[in-house]
């Protein structure tokens, strides 16, 4: 079977390289698991890339934030929800305010959760991205003072809690107020709370030392090289970069690999569910919906994330202990091929795996 999984595993790799330069994939079925790399790191050079090769993850960043704020939930060190405003106690200029709507204030659960009511970009950014769409680093000056100066003037576009609009704005400031609590920057608290207890040891803000040589170069849709992108204090929307083999520890733990406490944090981002309709909710930091019964009517949870040269995939089903992981080097979508591949996985009740079809089919 682990030699099936890796066939699975590069035949989804080599579906994406025409179109993207480098990618990694990783497939997971119990406690088996299967890394394959295609392409390569850099446009001219470089090797083809592999499971310690570091990608920009994005908004897969977004998870990490929302399991950080379990885990001190589980800890005490925060309730669900307690109102942004006294995370940023301290940091909000004086003389502003955290937006509320119809007398609904703004929680970490709702930043969490995407139900926050405030838009997807922190103010004027909408603007600055029409006017230099060629902007290299859009988020780098997303500093704390930016940010709250900027949300100060925000109008919520629903009550908090009411209903779901996917926030880079809200999840950088859940890990802005998050930070803010324990002392701590961004990058340190998912160490601390996440990756220093499940042994990864490549999930980083900043790629320094031996990682440097290790790091893909991003590249546009046209495959030209592009920058890395640094989200300032914008971090936990989607900073984080790291590797396949981490990416598959991380997937693990959100069925049975990890620590005790870490296993009660992962237990309380699932026990929160925000309905968006019938078939599709989002818990604390992830994306889920149900496929219909002729595609298996298996659960998927997952999220995907993009910067200005890389995407990536993170998805697993933990009633059937499978998982996927895809990073690419190209800012072009992995989704359908990741998607496809884990349904395939969940379909696989024996040691045999076959192919499925498109999950959005």
């Amino acid at each position: 079977m682990t030699d099936e999984l890796g066939e699975l595993a590069q035949r989804t790799a080599d579906r994406l390289t025409p179109r993207h330069v480098g990618v990694v994939v990783a497939a997971v079925a119990g406690d088996r698991v299967a890394i394959r790399g295609a392409g390569r790191t850099a446009t001219d050079h470089g090797g083809t890339p592999g499971p310690d090769t570091l990608f920009e993850i994005g908004s897969v960043t977004k998870t990490f934030t929302a399991l950080a704020l379990a885990r001190m939930a589980t800890t005490g060190t925060v309730r669900l929800d307690d109102p942004l405003s006294e995370l940023l106690s301290g940091l909000l200029p004086h003389g502003t305010a955290v937006p509320s709507r119809d007398g609904e204030t703004i929680t970490l659960r709702h930043l969490a959760t995407h139900t926050s009511g405030l838009p997807r970009l922190p103010k004027g950014m909408l603007l600055k991205a029409l006017l230099r769409p060629g902007t290299p680093d859009p988020y780098a000056d997303c500093t704390a003072d930016v940010l709250l100066s900027g949300l100060a003037r925000t109008r919520l576009g629903a009550a908090p809690g009411r209903r779901f609009r996917y926030s880079n704005l809200g999840a950088g400031l859940l890990g802005l107020a998050l930070a803010n609590r324990s002392g701590k920057d961004y990058e340190r608290l998912i160490t601390d709370l996440i990756c220093a207890p499940l042994g990864m040891t490549d999930t980083t803000v900043t790629v320094d030392g031996s990682r440097t040589a290790r790091a893909a170069q991003g590249h546009d849709p046209r495959r030209r090289p592009r920058p890395p992108w640094h989200l300032a204090d914008l971090a936990g929307a989607g900073a984080l970069r790291s590797t396949a083999a981490d990416l598959v520890t991380y997937l693990r733990a959100q069925w049975d690999e990890a620590p005790a406490e870490l296993a009660e944090a992962v237990r309380l981002t699932r026990e929160v569910e925000h309905r968006r309709n019938p078939f599709a909710w989002v818990h604390l930091g992830w994306m889920a919906h149900r496929l219909h019964p002729r595609q298996g009517g298996h659960v998927q949870i997952w999220h995907n994330g993009g910067t200005g040269g890389f995407s990536s995939f993170a998805g697993f089903d933990p009633e059937k202990s499978v998982a996927v992981a895809v990073l690419s080097n190209t800012r072009r979508t992995v989704d359908k091929p990741a998607f496809e591949l884990l349904r395939t996985l969940q379909a696989s009740h024996t040691s045999e795996l076959r192919p499925s079809g498109d999950p959005h089919s």
